[in-house]
This record gives C-alpha cells, sequence and structure tokens, in this order.
C-alpha cells in the first residue's frame, strides 16, 4: 500500500484509498487502516488514467470530496472534485481537451469550485450506494459508470468518516 504524504492528509489524518484490484475501500488515519470495505463495484470497463465521457472506466488517481448528495438515485453520494489537475494536464498533453476546457478546470480549481462536470473527460464521478439497484448484481459484477459503488449499509458506515475535503485516492 503506497503511503499518501503528510502534506494531503485532511486535518484530522483521515483519507480513503481504493484498491481497484482487490475491490475493496479502506479509511485511513495516516498510514494505519481504520477499516476496509470489501466487495466494491467500479466502472463497468476497468480503470484508467485517461478517462473520456461515457467510456464507463473509473479514474484514477487522487482527488478531493467536493460535495455530498443526500438524495441521489445511489441512495447517498459523495461527490468527487474529477477531473482533478493532473488529470486535466495529461489530458490537454495527450490532445484529449482543449486549451479552454483545461482554463476552465484551472479557473475552477484556483477559486475552489468543483470542476466543470460536462467536458470531454466526464464528471459526475463519487462514492456512492446502490441506491435501489440488485444487491446480486452488485456482488458479481463492476457495474458502474465510473464510480465507486457500495451497498448502502456500508454508505452509511463510511459516512462517519467522510466530508469534504478528504482525500480519495484510487489506485
Amino acid at each position: 500500500m503506497s503511503v499518501i504524504p503528510n502534506s494531503v492528509w485532511a486535518d484530522n489524518g483521515i483519507w480513503i484509498d481504493v484498491d481497484t484490484s482487490a475491490h475493496t475501500l479502506s479509511v485511513m488515519q495516516g498510514d494505519t487502516i481504520q477499516t476496509v470495505f470489501k466487495n466494491v463495484a467500479i466502472g463497468r470497463y476497468g480503470t484508467t488514467w485517461s478517462k473520456m465521457t461515457k467510456d464507463d472506466k473509473t479514474p484514477l488517481g487522487r482527488f478531493r470530496v467536493g460535495w455530498v448528495n443526500e438524495r441521489s438515485r445511489y441512495y447517498r453520494f459523495f461527490g468527487l472534485n474529477y477531473p482533478n489537475l493532473d488529470t486535466a494536464k495529461r489530458a490537454l498533453d495527450e490532445n484529449r481537451i482543449n486549451e479552454e476546457t483545461w482554463l476552465s478546470i484551472l479557473e475552477a480549481k484556483s477559486m475552489g469550485k468543483t470542476p466543470p462536470q460536462n467536458t470531454p473527460l466526464g464528471g459526475h464521478i463519487g462514492i456512492h450506494g446502490i441506491g435501489r439497484g440488485d444487491r446480486e448484481i452488485h456482488h458479481e459484477y463492476n457495474w458502474t459508470n465510473g464510480c465507486i459503488a457500495l451497498t448502502n449499509e456500508q454508505i452509511d458506515q463510511l459516512g462517519k468518516w467522510i466530508r469534504p475535503g478528504i482525500l480519495v485516492n484510487i489506485r
């Protein structure tokens, strides 16, 4: 497990580590595991460093929780600040976005706002429950459009740890 440098920890040292290979989400305090949620689902087509709209892949990288939607169709939604600057810079360098899109993401970041969610890189990426979805499908398949999904009960437990600003490392 890679340890995140102190400089990016939340003030209480809590951060989230998502291991997309092991299908686990760990709540960390510094380098100590506080709790582990197993059998998390990811994007139906796996993971990528180069996410694009509607590719149904989960973006890899380090993000922050930007907002919480308590009335999501997926029970509860912890929205991430995707696309972040690393993701956007890589996309600009690879000509997957234009300079105007890059600048809109940069401007949002500099103003402390959620980055635009309607760019070619996609948006509305987060950690959420299954809502009224089929628990059996959740246990058998990666089914999301790029998010990380837990059961509703797991989301309730995770909610005790998460607040806006917390780091989420997806690897």
